[in-house]
Formats: structure tokens, C-alpha cells, sequence
């Protein structure tokens, strides 16, 4: 499999999902729907509603009660993107190589996408009741989704990073609480309701968690190597904002190359989880591995 063609291609296909659950652009109020729209069409790897569906895909499932989930998360973490890109936040300009959403429509419309973004991300979640009425999973993936965004998840974890921002008194320890919280949530959410949307039994359910935590914690290694090593042109986004916003990281505590090994410790062992199950999809298994070498 090469990787990086069927990346592109199941990226494309899950962009024509994702898009068909947007607002349209009207009413007196259609600047709002216009900032989502951008904020959501800046590009991106799709990660998490990719994992979502592989997810469901490795448990059998092929109904696209999927779908309203995939386009909930994306918009998820998309708002919080657009938040922590505010001035109050990190305050960068760039992203994805284009222009942030405060940047383009200024501060007010800022805050107000990203509001935005959330309650649209839950009203479309919802819309997978009307798809299957009777289909018990919904309502607890419903709940997995709002508890792993919220203050038990990725605003709790951002709660802690931002209180923790030049504190001399900042442990190893609290940073792995708020990487798992703040990136992890939301990638544990995504293979969680692919997982319970398709059936799977609570100890397969448990695997997926254990997994997608790993995935979680190497993928912010990741970001925080690519933030000292990377480069605006590949990123799209400007580097060395954490040293600038005074922030300890993994690279801070750990060193470069202690740093590198252990996003592919971490990436290996949530490889192993998936592995462990009877059932298999290979794609899922390459992405992990992929995730280890991205630039961007």
C-alpha cells in the first residue's frame, strides 16, 4: 500500500462529507457561517474523522451513520483551533499556510466561529438519531463526544496548558495530564464512536482507547519536534511559538532525540493494541506508523 496516495484519496473522501454537513452562507447572519466555512475549508489532515471511520470500518460497519460524527469532530477541533490561534491564545496568523479565521474577520467573529463551531458540531451529531432511531450507540457516542471535548477532556487539558505557560514549577508529569487531555481526548473520542458506532463489545471498546490514546500523546511529540525542527514554509504555520509563548514541552523536558524515540515507542505500542484484535484493517495500522515520520 503507498501510503501517501491512499492518504490523499481517502482525505478527498472525507473532505465530501465533512463539506456537505456545512452551513449554507445566508440570512442577516451569514458572516458567522462564512468564518465556519473558512475556518473548516483551511485544509488539514483530516486525522480525526479518519480514524473515526477506519475505526468503524475495522469493527464492520458500514452505515453512514458515521458520517454526522466525522463532520461533528472536525468541527470540534476546529473551533479549537481557531481559539487557540487568538490573541489572547498563541496569536498566530497563519495556519495551514493561509491566514487564521481572527485574522481574516477579526477578534469578535473569532471567538464567535469557534462558539459557533461547537454548538453546529453537537446539532450535527444529532442528526445520526433521525438516521437510525433505534441504533443504541448513538446516544453513548453522543456522550463520548461531548465528555472528551470538554473540561474531563481537550478544555480541561487547555485549561491546564494555559494556566502552566512560564510556571518554573511545571513536572513531566503535568504535561503528559494535559497532552492527554488536550490532544488525546478528542483522538480517543474519534475511535470511540467508530468503535461503539459499529458494535464492538467493551473490552474491544477498551483496546480502542488504550491505542488511541498512544496515537494521542506521539502525535503531540510530534508537533513539539516539528515546532523546533520544522519550517514555516512546510508547516504552514509560523515555528517557535511555544519557546516564544514560554511554553514547556516534551522537547523541553526530554531532548530532541529522547523526543523522537518516543513518539515511535508510542506509535509502535498503539500499532500493538490493534494488532491484539481479531479484527484487522490494514490501512488504520500504516496511518499510525505514518504518523512517525509526518513534516506537517
Amino acid at each position: 500500500m503507498e501510503i501517501r496516495e491512499e492518504l490523499l484519496r481517502r482525505t478527498e473522501e472525507i473532505e465530501r462529507i465533512i463539506y456537505a454537513y456545512l452551513p449554507a452562507e445566508e440570512g442577516y447572519q451569514k458572516t458567522i457561517m462564512e468564518a465556519m466555512n473558512y475556518s473548516v475549508k483551511a485544509g488539514g489532515k483530516r486525522l480525526r474523522p479518519m480514524l473515526m471511520l477506519e475505526t468503524y470500518r475495522l469493527f464492520g460497519g458500514k452505515s453512514k451513520v458515521i458520517e454526522p460524527f466525522m463532520a461533528a469532530i472536525e468541527m470540534i477541533h476546529t473551533y479549537s483551533l481557531v481559539h487557540d490561534d487568538l490573541p489572547a491564545m498563541d496569536n498566530d496568523e497563519y495556519r495551514r499556510g493561509k491566514k487564521t479565521t481572527h485574522a481574516v474577520y477579526g477578534e469578535a467573529i473569532g471567538i464567535l466561529a469557534g462558539d459557533a463551531l461547537l454548538n453546529y458540531a453537537y446539532e450535527t451529531a444529532a442528526l445520526a438519531f433521525e438516521m437510525e432511531p433505534g441504533h443504541a450507540g448513538v446516544g453513548r457516542a453522543l456522550a463520548v463526544l461531548a465528555r472528551k471535548s470538554g473540561i474531563y477532556g481537550m478544555v480541561g487539558g487547555q485549561t491546564v496548558d494555559v494556566e502552566s505557560e512560564g510556571r518554573p514549577d511545571m513536572t513531566k508529569e503535568k504535561l503528559d495530564f494535559i497532552y492527554r487531555l488536550k490532544t488525546g481526548a478528542l483522538i480517543e473520542a474519534s475511535m470511540l464512536i467508530g468503535a461503539i458506532l459499529a458494535g464492538a463489545t467493551k473490552n474491544e471498546q477498551r483496546v480502542i482507547e488504550e491505542s488511541a490514546a498512544s496515537i494521542g500523546l506521539a502525535f503531540q511529540i510530534r508537533d513539539d519536534l516539528l515546532d523546533v525542527t520544522g519550517t514555516q514554509e512546510i508547516l504552514g504555520k509560523p515555528v517557535g511559538s511555544d519557546e516564544r509563548n514560554h511554553k514547556n514541552t516534551y522537547v523541553t523536558f526530554e531532548g530532541t532525540e529522547q523526543a523522537k524515540r518516543d513518539v515511535a515507542e508510542r506509535s509502535e505500542r498503539a500499532a500493538a493494541c490493534l494488532n491484539s484484535l481479531v479484527v484487522k484493517n490494514e490501512f488504520l495500522t500504516e496511518l499510525i506508523r505514518y504518523l512517525i515520520s509526518r513534516e506537517k
